[in-house]
């Protein structure tokens, strides 16, 4: 059975970031993804938490919940063993890799020993990773004893013990040679653990009033109760904390406000306790300094307030999807995927999903590491995007804009933007360089110094010539300019590469079960014939870029060799040229968009692509536009692009309505494109 066993020795080991980690993992490499829980914490009738996270991250071919920790005490061991064997290897017929969780806190609470685990898992057949907790040792031989105790446990069992994952040690914790496994320490990360402001609320029935909703989901890291001088108290007050105070306070208030404006510190949340709210006059005040920052009202006193909240701790759910990132990507960042992943191999498939497709964007992004400019430093989903970028090792990153502008969003934002440089066009001496040079190349289109002078302080152009320039290696907008704006400068100042026949557009549609390449879906009208074909070859060689197999189909209305029309005859002609000028491709036209993607009783005899398509050429770019257009507004779809084919360096859009994902991956798409010449 291909897939793991994720099984945890001793309790604290904060299981759901290594089972996340592992699920992320598994949707690489596999299409059909399943998951089973041996025992749940869940009662009868309860959704079981990680599932529930699952479910919303990934789709699922399979999923399958043996018993509750109740039941499973009361069943004898050995029975118990049979039936969840049995129920899992079911689960796992309907998917390429299964992810077998195992037995729950809750299941250990009720004394269920890790040595069922061990007997359960050799059974099935499943390789083990063993997650250790870590965060009350006392040092690495701790850690080292715990790390062989648990892989001497499986080992002992029969079992295929593939890493051990010691999660939540202290930080900076190394451990000596003579592991019998690959060992892999994961930090102690308070912000996964730490409660949310929105938490909080519910707990002391508190009302919000001042802040905006996204500040509910703020982490709390502690907390300070008044009590002192407004000096002493701003000593006390940090990134994270959660102020507690009664509303009378109008000093501590306006104080922990006019601290989170100056950014001197990032405070979680201000309680205000009793009941009492600030007058008017301050409640304005407020919302002049900092309108984002959350302020409860609740009728508990502050001793209350203080002991439900040592009593919260945070979890990663589909609701914080902050915590979802954060834990990803602290997952990825200390445990090497590759040494997992070379004993899972790879299930054959011709079906590169979403997932699949984002994760090779990354992976290969990462190898060979690109400095990227995004042109809309100060849109929210940028900033956000920028975190993920710099936090996954995707690219290095210039944000264009107002510095003050970026710096005080992102600390509204708790994003972290170290090592990501921050240019004003409008204020960069590098303006003045960058218009003397424009102006010469643009000197046979009239351009004058001075109009390039006010063309460089928008930040497409001045983005645009950073590439030309070389200071960066591509360049990134859209979600806050129409398409057409972000890409025209690339068009006039870089151009085509050496021997590309045209600059053309496609787009990367990455549905659930396969990923394909829309072409061209951005410059040409309508194009003749040859500039079909050279489209159609510039795509399938992006498609080979990207590690998609191309297998390119030309559309019109009508299939096969019966059709007739001036668009049929055109894209006949085409799909010659195509055989004419790259005889080593897979092509064939005319076809309908229908037949390409899912075959059909019209598909032509022997046709190599009906059913099979991965890159779509279009007639035109009205229908082309449409087909993208459509393909946004599907759930189980999501667009990247349009991407320019056949310029000397990467420049490229996403969509006005782009999420913070998506971002993230035209930028791995744009690195991509720099490690190598065009084609």
């Amino acid at each position: 059975m291909q897939g793991i066993y994720a099984a945890t020795v001793g309790r604290g080991a904060g299981r759901r970031l290594v089972e996340l980690g592992l699920m992320e993992l598994l949707s690489r490499r596999v299409e059909r993804l399943g998951v089973y829980r041996t025992v749940t914490d869940a009662e009868d009738g309860e959704p079981d938490r990680t599932l529930e996270l699952l479910k919303s991250r990934y789709r699922l071919s399979a999923v399958g919940i043996g018993v509750t920790a109740r039941e499973a005490v009361r069943t004898d061991a050995e029975d118990l063993i049979t039936r969840l064997a049995e129920e899992c290897e079911a689960v796992a017929e309907e998917c390429d890799a299964l992810l077998v969780l195992g037995v729950s806190a809750a299941g250990m609470s009720a004394g269920l020993e890790p040595s069922f685990d061990a007997r359960l898992a050799a059974k099935i057949g499943t390789p083990v990773t063993v997650v250790v907790g870590g965060r009350r040792v006392r040092g690495p031989e701790e850690v080292a004893e715990a790390v062989r105790a648990g892989h001497r446990l499986f080992s002992e069992a029969g079992c295929t013990v593939l890493a051990v994952i010691a999660n939540r040690v202290p930080e900076r914790l190394r451990l000596g040679p003579g592991l019998p496994v690959p060992c892999f320490l994961v930090p102690e990360k308070p912000e996964l653990a730490a409660p949310t402001v929105g938490q909080v609320a519910a707990a002391v029935h508190a009302t919000r009033l001042h802040g905006d909703p996204e500040g509910m989901h703020r982490d709390v890291l502690g907390f300070v109760a008044d009590g002192a001088t407004l000096p002493v108290f701003l000593d006390q007050l940090r990134d994270g904390t959660l102020v507690i105070t009664p509303g009378d306070r109008a000093d501590v208030l306006l104080g922990t406000l006019a601290a989170d404006a100056a950014g001197t510190a990032r405070p979680a949340g201000v309680v205000l306790t009793l009941g009492h709210k600030p007058p008017v006059k301050v409640r304005e005040i407020a919302s002049r300094l900092t309108p984002r920052l959350p302020v409860l009202s609740t009728e508990a006193d502050g001793f209350a307030v203080a002991a439900a909240l040592r009593g919260l701790s945070g979890r990663i759910s589909p609701k914080e999807q902050h915590k979802v990132d954060a834990a990803l990507a602290h997952f990825g960042e200390h445990v090497h995927a590759g040494v997992l992943a070379g004993h899972l191999g790879r299930t054959p498939t011709e079906r590169i999903t979403a997932r699949m497709f984002e994760h090779t964007l990354v992976e290969r992004a990462t190898t060979v590491r690109r400095h990227i400019v995004l042109a809309e430093g100060e849109d929210e989903r940028v900033l956000r995007a920028a975190d993920l970028v710099r936090r996954r090792g995707v690219a290095d990153l210039t944000l264009l804009g107002r510095a003050d502008v970026i710096r005080r969003a992102a600390h509204d934002m708790g994003l972290d933007l170290r090592d990501i440089r921050v240019l004003d066009p409008l204020t960069s001496p590098l303006r003045d360089t960058f218009a003397r040079t424009y102006a010469l190349l643009r000197e046979h289109r009239g351009m004058t110094l001075r109009h390039a002078l006010d063309l460089l302080g928008d930040p497409n152009h001045f983005g645009t010539m950073m590439v030309h320039a070389g200071i960066a290696h591509g360049m990134v907008s859209g979600a806050a300019h129409a398409t057409s704006v972000a890409i025209r400068p690339a068009l006039q100042v870089v151009k085509a590469a050496p021997g590309a026949a045209a600059v053309s557009a496609a787009s990367f549609v990455c549905l659930a079960d396969r990923t394909v390449l829309f072409a061209d879906c951005g410059l040409h009208p309508c194009p003749d014939a040859d500039r079909l074909a050279d489209i159609a070859v510039t795509s399938a060689r992006t498609a080979e870029r990207f590690g998609i197999e191309p297998r390119i189909a030309m559309l019109t209305y009508s299939s096969g060799p019966t059709g007739a029309g001036g668009d049929v005859e055109r894209v006949r002609a085409a799909v010659e040229a195509v055989r004419a000028n790259a005889p080593e491709l897979v092509v064939d036209g005319p076809i309908r968009y229908d037949t390409a993607m899912g075959g059909g009783s019209d598909a032509p005899g022997g046709s190599p692509v009906a059913g099979r398509a991965t890159v779509l050429v279009f007639p035109d770019l009205e229908v082309a536009d449409g087909a993208c257009q459509t393909m946004r507004t599907r759930s189980d779809a999501t667009v990247y692009g349009p991407l320019l084919q056949g310029l000397r360096l990467p420049v490229n859009a996403v969509c006005r309505d782009a999420t913070v994902e998506e971002i993230v991956s035209m930028v791995a798409v744009t690195a991509v494109q720099a490690q190598a010449p065009a084609d």
